[in-house]
Parts: structure tokens; C-alpha cells; sequence
């Protein structure tokens, strides 16, 4: 559809609009063919369904006790209603074109025989009581708008100190001091438009007056006064050309200016001709005459704002599309970039029916656009407002204590990761309730009557309802989350919770957020009017199959528990579990997550966990077993085991970790090329490496002080022989060394020999 073919299809709405509104249900009815025959069989069929039909009954007997008390019945609207839905809409559009055409023909020749008349003298006019009247007239006008002018002016330095407070760099609080002083200074332009108004009054009822009495023409003016200038200062409340800190809306200077201009002109114009030049002309001269400027007055306003709108139409767009690209939230983009693409349309079509209906019903058409005009800003404004002062407080965020943030460190980042939620549903409530403002204005949806319905409170209560039920679900995950946050903080003054107790808990929050998630969505749902027994049944068919389907998953889940239950793993221990031997780094319900040696992550569900080995439990050996030659002395090699563990015990690091005196069990086995004796140190949990490594360095620098041999791999090298049984000489050569040390005495240790650079806990050795 072109843009030419939308324009004449909103043309012909507006037009079959103004016929329905205009036309009278009378009218419909009195078309209505009256039968005079006799009751025939549709008659008895039609008496037998109004019977059968309740609410017919109803209207039935209410009609035949008004004819019994000597009253006229009340004609059903939806007679009119249902001869109109018989009549086609191009039929109606047609009537209605040809309705308008003939009256605005009648019109305009009962005003030109008017004016015809008074300029030939024939009309019956006082030009003297004509000429009083207009000069008291021209007095109030003077002294209403003088006084109104000399108001704004004394009122101008309180604007300016409400603007120099608004522009005072406030943080968080700019936007809220921007609202209050925009919300002052259109206070103290509504003072003066009342007491302008009431000035004007007071000028007609007691000095123009006689015995308090006022003409109706200086009346016309006052309220039209009143009612216009309300109108542009909301205008002036939005733009604020002359003050930055007053402008709500994110124009500059020169474009505020621009647009309150243009529009304060516009509503100047069709208020002061509609309100008070028509009626006046129509009092003066004829209705026909009044009739005649609306119609020009609404004529050369529509054209005036077709101009400007299309003048304007791609520099607004331009700058809604590119408020849409800066916008962070994907509602307000999609909204912007919609007004953008139509918004000249719906500027059109709003002047296009407010002509229309002003001319075909100017008593009555321009207050009611008028007040629809003034709620729809109102509403919108208001919207406006409050989303942005809830988006400035918000933007704040929670700011708990220290001290309670030192025993709830996650409440606070808990609590401000709901706000952004909580800030969608709180505009998305306020856009339905604005809108539901806007239908109301023009007659589209009567809120009011709602809200009194029983559908209205119904739905009113289950949005209550569902709130309330959300909010305390929120509150009870919050405090279950902060409780167990407590339990696993040891800043937090309580005891500090066991490795089985981090990780119970830990699984138990998983539990509880998906228990409160599927409560909470049953309970919404049951109370918005879903029956949820087929879903709670079907939930339970859904998991007998899945069972049955997915039995390696429960396996996961009943093993799982009873690992937890049993205290077999907790994060952080040192396990070998399925064959991996690795820290146990994260447990859920139904799988093992390990790290092994080489930083390699294994997942591992619990179903493929037969056996677990924890390293980690209340103690640890470290477990050697040193073979040396045949030869040596064994009670000497036990000597210079002892000293090795005297040794380790004088490093305080190491010291710390050892629970117990060095147990040596003995000769263990006389294998095949040396004795092996084995010795064993107990350990706090997860040290046994560690010592284990410094104790086994130990134990070579002591061996080999003494002289004792720790058996290797030997290497006979034979170098043949000839039939006389000969060797030939092997080439061998001699090359100066280190002699050996061999009175048995241990030199002294070098300081600066290397150490290695494991810590404990952070690195263990693969199990035999």
C-alpha cells in the first residue's frame, strides 16, 4: 500500500467515524420497517425466543411496565448497531461523504445570505449594543492576557533560580531534581493562568458588570483562556525553550524552541477560533456564519500542520532512529524505531479527525479532542516521569552496611542482580497502564468501568496475586542463599564449616532454586485460572519415562546422594575415582569433576564411580622403602634413617605437617640385589607428598655421607677372547677424579643446595 492509498483509507475511517458518531440511533431506528399484520408463525418464533433469551425476558418485561405506566420504551442500540453491520462500509462511507457534502453546502449558503444581510442592513443588528459589547470585550481580553504577561514577567526569576537548581550537579539525583523543578515551575505558570483568569473575572463581573452579572461573550473568552493556556504551558513544560534545566525532553535549544513555537501557535489558533470566534460569530451573526469559521479556521490549521509535519518529516525520524541506536534497552529501540518509520502518520491522521469532527460537530468535538489531547500528555508525561525517577533510583542500587556486607559478602550482588528484572516489569506495567489511559481519553476503552467490573477486579487480583507470590519467592531464595552464604563464611563470626558441609550445602542451594522456580510457576499458574492437575499428571508420566529412558541419570543422581550422604568426596580432596587419580574441584547431584596432575579436567558421573579413594581424611602416611647393598650394616642404615627424620623434623614447615615419631617397620624383603627396609611418617591430610619428597632427599644425602650403597643397575662389559683362551688388552684410559671420602664421616651439608619449589596442597603424587 502506498503512502497515497494509506492516506485516503485513514480519510475514509475518519469520515465513517464522524457518520456513526453523528447519526442518532433514532435515526436507524425509525427506518426500521413497522409491521401492522397480524401475529403470524415467525411472529410466535420470534416471541418464543425472546422468552427462551434471558436477558430479552429481562428487556421484555422492562418495556411492558413503562407502557403500563404511560412511558415510551428505550430503543435497544444495537438496533442502529445491526443495521449498520447490514449496510456495507462503502455504502456507509458514501452516506456519510454525501451527508457532509450537503450539509457544509447548506451551511455555507445560510452563512453568505447571513453576511448578505448584515451588509445590506437588513439583518436585525444594534450596531451600538454591537459596538459596546466588542469594547467590553477588547477590555477583559486587554486586561486578562496584560495581567497574564505581567505575571510571567515577575514569575521569570523564579524560573531561572528553579533552572540553576535543576543544572546543580547532583550524581544520582540530577534526574530527581530535574522533576521537582519542573514540576515547581509548572505550578507557578498554572498560578498565573489563575490568577489571569480570575482577574478577568473580577474586570467582568464588576467593572464592565452590572449587579454582578457577566456577558456571555467575555464568559466565552475567560474560559477559552483558561483552557488554552493550560494546554501551552504543559507544552511549555515539556520544551522550556528558555531554560535547559527545565526541559524534559532531550532537544536542544533551538529545536525546543522550534517545536513550542509551532505548536503553541497551532493550539492558539484552533482553541481561540473554535472556542470563542465560533461561538461568537454564531451569537453575533448566524450558526451558519459559526459553522462557516470552524470550517476555515479547521481548513487553514490542518494545512498549517500537513506543512510543518512534512517539512519536518525526515529530520525527525533521523533523530528518532538515532535515539533508537543509542538506546540500551531493546523495547525502547523497537519503540523508537516504529514511532520513526510512522510517526508523520499518526500526526496526519490526528489533524485530519480533528478537523473533520470539529467541523461536522463543533459544539461539542473540540473540548472532548481537546481533553483527550491534554489526558494523553498528562498520561504520557506522567509515564514518562516515574519510569525515569524508578530508573534513577534504581541506578543506585542496594547499599547494605559493612557489617553486613563482612557476614553476607554475596547479599548485596544479590540483591542488585534482581533490580534490572524488576525494572522491565515495572516499565512494561507502566506502558499498559499509560495506554490504558490513552484508549480512555478517546473513548477507545472505558478504564474506569473496568476497573468497577468483575472481569476488572478479577484480573486486578490475579496481578496482585502473582506479584505477591513471586515477591515472596524472591525473598525466600534470598534468605535460604544468604543463610547458607553465612554458613560458608568464616568472616562471618560462626564456626567454619567442614569441606562435607560446603559441599552438602552447596548442592542443597541447587536444590532449593529449582524446588522454588517449579513451586513458583505452579502457583502462578494455578492462580492466573490454569488448571495445572493435567500438568502435575503429566509431569509424573513424564518422569516414569524418563525413568525408565534414562536410567544411567537416576543411577548418577542415587549415587551421587549417597556419595554426599556418605561423605566419601568433598571439593577440594585428593581422590581416585574411576581410575583418576586428581583434586575433586566441583560435585553436583549427578557427576565428579576432577583435576589430575597435568591440570587435565575429568568429568566423571557418579554412576562410573564403583570404588573411591580419598586422600584426605583425618591423616596420611608417607610410606619408604629404602634398599641397600647386602653388605652394609643394617642397624647402621636404620641409624642414618633416624637422623634424616631428625633432620626434617628441625624445618619448622615441615615439623608442622608431621603427627607422630618416625615408625620404622624393619627389613621388608631381601630381593635380589639389596634389602629393602621400610619406614613410615604420619601426616596431616594432603602433606604426605610433600614430606615424603623432603624426606626422601634427606635420606640420599645421609646414605651416601655414610657410605652406604644404595643398589643400581650394574654393566659387565666383556670384551672376548681368542681359541688359546687370550684376552686382548682392553684400551682403557685413566682419567684423574674425585676421590671418595671413606672414614664413614657426614660432611656438612652446603646451605645453598637446591630445594624444591612444591607447595602443600597444591601438588600430590600418583597412588601405587
Amino acid at each position: 500500500m502506498t503512502k497515497t492509498q494509506m492516506l485516503r483509507a485513514v480519510f475514509a475511517f475518519c469520515l465513517l467515524t464522524l457518520y456513526s458518531l453523528h447519526t442518532p440511533p433514532s435515526a436507524f431506528a425509525a427506518e426500521a420497517p413497522q409491521s401492522t399484520d397480524s401475529p403470524d408463525a415467525d411472529t410466535y418464533a420470534n416471541l418464543a425466543d425472546i422468552l427462551q433469551d434471558e436477558q430479552a425476558r429481562e428487556r421484555l418485561i422492562l418495556d411492558l411496565r413503562a407502557l403500563s405506566a404511560g412511558e415510551t420504551p428505550e430503543l435497544p442500540a444495537t438496533n442502529a448497531e445491526d443495521e449498520i453491520e447490514r449496510v456495507s462500509p462503502a455504502r456507509q462511507i458514501a452516506d456519510s461523504t454525501r451527508e457532509l457534502a450537503e450539509d457544509f453546502v447548506s451551511q455555507s449558503a445560510a452563512a453568505v445570505e447571513a453576511v448578505a444581510d448584515l451588509a445590506s442592513g437588513d439583518a436585525d443588528l444594534d450596531i451600538n449594543e454591537l459596538l459596546g459589547t466588542v469594547s467590553n470585550l477588547l477590555i477583559v481580553m486587554a486586561a486578562t492576557i496584560g495581567l497574564f504577561l505581567v505575571l510571567r514577567l515577575m514569575l521569570r526569576p523564579l524560573f531561572a533560580a528553579f533552572n540553576r537548581w535543576a543544572l546543580n550537579d547532583a550524581g544520582r539525583s540530577a534526574m530527581l531534581r530535574k522533576s521537582v523543578a519542573v514540576t515547581g515551575a509548572a505550578l507557578l505558570d498554572v498560578l498565573a493562568i489563575a490568577l489571569a483568569f480570575v482577574a478577568g473575572y473580577v474586570v467582568a463581573l464588576f467593572v464592565l458588570g452590572s449587579a454582578g452579572e457577566m456577558d456571555i461573550h467575555q464568559s466565552l473568552f475567560l474560559n477559552a483562556f483558561l483552557l488554552i493556556e493550560i494546554f501551552k504551558a504543559l507544552i511549555r513544560g515539556l520544551f522550556a525553550s528558555r531554560d535547559d534545566g527545565l526541559r524534559m525532553l532531550p532537544l536542544s535549544a533551538e529545536q525546543a524552541a522550534y517545536w513550542n513555537a509551532w505548536l503553541a501557535r497551532l493550539s492558539g489558533f484552533i482553541g481561540y477560533g473554535i472556542l470563542f470566534l465560533v461561538p461568537l460569530a454564531s451569537a453575533i451573526l448566524a450558526p451558519a456564519v459559526g459553522r462557516l469559521v470552524a470550517f476555515i479556521v479547521m481548513l487553514l490549521a490542518f494545512l498549517y500542520a500537513l506543512a510543518i509535519i512534512m517539512q519536518n518529516k525526515v529530520t525527525v525520524s533521523q533523530e528518532l532512529l538515532l535515539r533508537a541506536g543509542n538506546s540500551d534497552l531493546a523495547f525502547n529501540r523497537v519503540l523508537l524505531t516504529m514511532l520513526a518509520k510512522c510517526w508523520y502518520l499518526v500526526a496526519i491522521v490526528y489533524f485530519a479527525a480533528l478537523a473533520l469532527v470539529t467541523v461536522a460537530r463543533p459544539e461539542d468535538a473540540l473540548p472532548f479532542m481537546l481533553a483527550a489531547s491534554l489526558q494523553t500528555l498528562v498520561a504520557i508525561g506522567v509515564g514518562l516521569f516515574i519510569s525515569v525517577v524508578l530508573s534513577q533510583l534504581i541506578s543506585r542500587g542496594f547499599h547494605l552496611p559493612e557489617e553486613t556486607q563482612a557476614r553476607f559478602p554475596m547479599l548485596e550482588t544479590r540483591l542488585n542482580s534482581f533490580l534490572p528484572t524488576i525494572m522491565k516489569v515495572v516499565r512494561f506495567a507502566i506502558l499498559i497502564i499509560v495506554a490504558g489511559f490513552v484508549a480512555d481519553a478517546w473513548g477507545l476503552f472505558d478504564l474506569m468501568a473496568w476497573f468497577a467490573s468483575e472481569a476488572g477486579a478479577r484480573t486486578l487480583g490475579t496481578i496482585v496475586s502473582v506479584a505477591i507470590i513471586i515477591v515472596l519467592a524472591m525473598v525466600v531464595w534470598i534468605g535460604l542463599a544468604s543463610w547458607i552464604e553465612q554458613r560458608l563464611n568464616p568472616s562471618a563470626g560462626a564456626r567454619e564449616a567442614s569441606a562435607r558441609e560446603r559441599t552438602l550445602l552447596t548442592i542443597f542451594r541447587n536444590a532449593v532454586a529449582i524446588t522454588i522456580i517449579v513451586m513458583t510457576a505452579m502457583i502462578v499458574l494455578s492462580e492466573i485460572g490454569i488448571n495445572i492437575g493435567p500438568l502435575i499428571a503429566g509431569a509424573g508420566v513424564l518422569g516414569l519415562a524418563i525413568g525408565f529412558g534414562a536410567q544411567k541419570l537416576v543411577q548418577d543422581i542415587i549415587t551421587g546422594v549417597f556419595i554426599q550422604l556418605e561423605n566419601a568426596i568433598n571439593a577440594g580432596d585428593v581422590v581416585s575415582a574411576a581410575g583418576i587419580t586428581g583434586t575433586a574441584e566441583k560435585l553436583t547431584i549427578r557427576s565428579l569433576g576432577i583435576r589430575d596432575l597435568s591440570g587435565t579436567y575429568h568429568l566423571i558421573p557418579f554412576s562410573s564411580v564403583d570404588t573411591v579413594a580419598n586422600y584426605m581424611r583425618e591423616f596420611a602416611y608417607h610410606v619408604g622403602e629404602y634398599g641397600v647393598a647386602y653388605r652394609e650394616d643394617i642397624d647402621d642404615v636404620i641409624v642414618r634413617l633416624r637422623e634424616a627424620f631428625d633432620e626434617l623434623m628441625a624445618d619448622p614447615e615441615h615439623k608442622a605437617n608431621i603427627l607422630a615419631e618416625l615408625e620404622v617397620h624393619g627389613v621388608t624383603a631381601l630381593a635380589d640385589s639389596s634389602v629393602n627396609i621400610r619406614v613410615r611418617i604420619k601426616t596431616v591430610p594432603g602433606a604426605q607428598w610433600g614430606v615424603g619428597r623432603a624426606y626422601n632427599r634427606l635420606v640420599k644425602y645421609h646414605l651416601d655421607a655414610a657410605g652406604i650403597e644404595i643398589p643400581f643397575p650394574h654393566m659387565t662389559l666383556y670384551f672376548g677372547e681368542d681359541k688359546e683362551g687370550k684376552a686382548p688388552p682392553a684400551p682403557i684410559v685413566i682419567q684423574s677424579g674425585r676421590t671418595e671420602d671413606n672414614q664413614g664421616s657426614v660432611p656438612e651439608l652446603d646451605d645453598k643446595r637446591a630445594n624444591t619449589n612444591a607447595k602443600e596442597g597444591e601438588d600430590y603424587d600418583e597412588p601405587d
